[in-house]
């Protein structure tokens, strides 16, 4: 893979999740270091947001760094978003007043 076609980076491997190093388009692939082949976004999203690498259940743990960093609240789909919208914290929300 030539190094201007990669678009995320997968933390480590255990990751669900990539981090996007660029803005992608809706359809992309994601492309990057242990990332399967043939995952889209689907949809545009900015640098440094995420983009999930599996379908990931209600409850279940989504993964960066290796750690858990929250559990999804929705039935999130490879290439779907990964942000406050779909995830909730194992410590609690920060967002609510």
């Amino acid at each position: 893979m030539d190094i201007k076609e990669i678009n995320c980076i997968r933390v480590h491997i255990k990751d669900n999740v990539v981090t996007l190093i660029r803005e992608v388009s809706a359809n992309e692939e994601m492309k990057g270091n242990d990332v399967p082949p043939g995952i889209k976004s689907l949809s545009s999203l900015p640098l440094g947001h995420k983009v999930a690498l599996e379908e990931i259940a209600p409850g279940e743990k989504i993964l960066k760094y290796g750690e858990v960093i929250g559990y999804a609240c929705e039935i999130i789909k490879p290439g779907d978003h990964v942000h406050v919208h779909n995830i909730v914290s194992g410590r609690g929300r920060g967002d609510l007043k």
